[in-house]
Parts: C-alpha cells; sequence; structure tokens
C-alpha cells in the first residue's frame, strides 16, 4: 500500500454518508478516518476497509472515531469484532475517540475502559 491518503468510500451523497479514509502513517500502520454515520449500512464498508488492511500486512490500525456524527449497537458490533481479530492474529488496533454522541455509547455499555483509546 502506498503512503498517504486512499480514496474515500462514501457511501451516497448526503452530508451524513459515511465516509472512510485510509491514511498510511509508518512503515506497518494505517489510520482509517471514518466520520458520518456509522451504522447497518455503513459495517460493511468499515469490515472490508479493516480487512484489506490486514491482509496488506499492516501490523497497527488506527481507527479514528473524531469526525463520526453517529453510531448505533452495529457500529459497536463491529468495532468490538475488529478489536478481537486484532487481538487474536497480533495486530494493533487503537481508536482515537470520537465526539461526546459517539463516547456516549462506549460509556453505556461499559466498553471504553475495555478498548484501546488514544489521543488524535
Amino acid at each position: 500500500m502506498p503512503p498517504g491518503p486512499l480514496p474515500s468510500q462514501p457511501l451516497s451523497g448526503d452530508s451524513d454518508a459515511f465516509r472512510c479514509e485510509v491514511v498510511r502513517e509508518e512503515a506497518g500502520a494505517a489510520r482509517v478516518r471514518i466520520g458520518g454515520a456509522l451504522d447497518i449500512a455503513a459495517v460493511p464498508v468499515l469490515e472490508a476497509t479493516v480487512g484489506e488492511l490486514r491482509e496488506a500486512g499492516v501490523q497497527h490500525v488506527i481507527l479514528d472515531l473524531s469526525e463520526l456524527d453517529f453510531m448505533d449497537s452495529t457500529g459497536l458490533r463491529c468495532i468490538l469484532e475488529r478489536d478481537a481479530e486484532a487481538r487474536q492474529d497480533g495486530v494493533s488496533l487503537s481508536l482515537v475517540a470520537g465526539p461526546p454522541a459517539v463516547q456516549r455509547v462506549f460509556e453505556l455499555t461499559g466498553t471504553a475502559a475495555r478498548l484501546p483509546f488514544i489521543a488524535g
């Protein structure tokens, strides 16, 4: 995978559409900047993106939630599953916190302390 940003993958033209952009960070690391709504319609895009990074040999994936407007339980489940897969396969996964409405989902479900959040 070449360094720098890869094209975003919008699901539709509206402002709440899910956006997913991969930025190569350093050797073996990539940041996935996601924005809009992480819901049942967007989960397959995020799953595929993270899967492609892992297949490309990326050893550290950073999920940047700072531009998310909304996340439902399917989005939370997707993140928890990506975290579990990473742990199982020896890949490092970190998250950059989202805005208060998104972080509230983690807090209400008791998963905020369990996930590896880092500074943006």
